[in-house]
């Protein structure tokens, strides 16, 4: 597993990958028993509903959809953009190895402070709000077990599992993971286009992410980087 130490500023840094997310369950799968295991397995089918909604561009000549259709395809959306937010995180559970790919004006030692630094302040910010969502969540965990569009349940369900997978990452890359170390010029270009504009510095950004081979790369640092 590649971690890449992106600048987006003059002294922030965000960590960033694209790894295969985890396979969704097969269509045909009865619901697993007990309340915990039916959520993740609700959880797990909504990802794969979001990525799909958002590969499925819209066609004109589709018939209208309903309010709630409508809703439905937004939340879905908003789910799936938000999903790269945690991605990294969610893959770093059970890794026992990963290599750091960092600028190459950084030292390891400076890339390994860095790096625990981010990774600390995201075990801290989602413990908290997975604590508050849980409590938001609450009253909405029957509604995420029955049919239908419920897109209270849909909302709640994604912030609490996606909260406590991100805690588990975090943790996994602090205590556990064999960190290597590998240091990239191509990230260290970054760092000066960062000042620019998003349309003056996008084809010098995807050359960037051609050399390290990032297929998603670009709406990432356009998104990420502050002047």
């Amino acid at each position: 597993m590649d971690v890449f130490l992106v600048p987006v500023a003059l002294e922030r840094y965000e960590l960033y990958c694209e790894e295969a997310d985890e396979a969704p369950p097969p269509a045909d799968a009865d619901p697993p028993k007990g309340l915990l295991r039916r959520a993740y397995h609700r959880f797990r089918e909504m990802l794969a509903l979001a990525e799909h909604e958002r590969r499925s561009p819209s066609n004109p000549t589709d018939a209208p959809r309903s309010l709630t259709a409508r809703m439905k395809a937004r939340a879905l959306r908003w789910i799936a953009e938000s999903i790269a937010e945690q991605r990294l995180l969610w893959q770093l559970r059970g890794r026992a190895e990963a290599t750091l790919v960092h600028p190459d004006d950084l030292t390891a030692d400076q890339a390994q402070q860095l790096l625990r630094r981010s990774l600390q302040r995201d075990w801290s910010r989602h413990r908290f709000w997975m604590i508050v969502d849980a409590i938001g969540g609450i009253g909405s965990i029957l509604l995420i077990l029955l049919p239908g569009p419920n897109i209270v349940g849909y909302y709640f369900l994604f912030r609490i599992v996606g909260h406590y997978f991100s805690l588990r990452g975090a943790w996994q890359g602090l205590a556990v993971v064999t960190w290597m170390k590998a240091p990239s010029s191509p990230l260290t270009t970054l760092r000066g286009l960062v000042a620019e504009s998003p349309d003056s510095r996008e084809a010098a950004v995807r050359e960037v992410a051609l050399a390290l081979r990032l297929e998603h790369f670009l709406p990432f640092f356009q998104r990420a980087a502050i002047p």
